[in-house]
């Protein structure tokens, strides 16, 4: 089994973070951002990884810290379960459709953390959640995990189907990209023979 395990205590947030890749898409999620939860529930069920994320943040402050730090603590556990990446697939994409919005997602786990980031938000807050820290979400995600992600938003105006879109869309790009490939035989996905720098 391919898992990983993050415990990342600060003055800020207090934060534990378990996935299991080879999962079937359990999820025991607490932020204590509703919002912030729904979308990590999506990540898990549609990627199949199971994520276990406990949060206790300084919402008293604001939902910065909370947000940035559960995404490097997520992108932490990812990398450690992926190991040396061997025989993994490396590479997903997935179109995500949502009633009248569409979007796109694609990406590498190339150990090169890199965000491009085609997509916004016509109102402030989703629930609670403040939309502008969803692209750091993601920013953070990459930085930790090292994902070269692409995230567009091809079309549509409603921005809980905006949101959603984009983690579906993300967790099915990271189901595809971390398989294993039998024909790999473990080798890792790289002329390099190591990925990353």
């Amino acid at each position: 089994m391919r898992t990983g395990r993050i415990e990342r205590n600060t003055e800020e947030t207090k934060i534990l973070v378990e996935v299991n890749l080879d999962g079937n898409g359990s999820y025991d999620v607490s932020t204590g951002i509703g919002f912030l939860d729904h979308m990590v529930e999506q990540f898990s069920k549609h990627s199949l990884i199971d994520v276990t994320m406990k949060v206790d943040g300084d919402l008293h402050v604001d939902q910065h810290h909370t947000t940035e730090d559960s995404a490097l603590a997520l992108g932490q556990a990812l990398a450690a379960a992926l190991g040396d990446k061997g025989g993994i697939a490396r590479y997903g994409s997935a179109f995500s459709p949502m009633d009248e919005t569409l979007a796109r997602v694609a990406l590498d786990i190339s150990g090169r953390p890199y965000l491009v980031w085609k997509a916004g938000f016509s109102q402030e807050k989703l629930g609670e959640w403040d939309t502008e820290l969803i692209e750091h979400w993601f920013h953070s995600v990459a930085q930790t995990c090292g994902l070269t992600l692409h995230i567009e938003l091809l079309y549509g105006t409603n921005n809980h189907h905006i949101c959603e879109a984009i983690y579906k869309g993300f967790a099915r790009a990271m189901r595809a990209a971390v398989e294993i490939d039998p024909r790999k035989g473990g080798a890792i996905p790289s002329t390099k023979g190591q990925l990353g720098g």
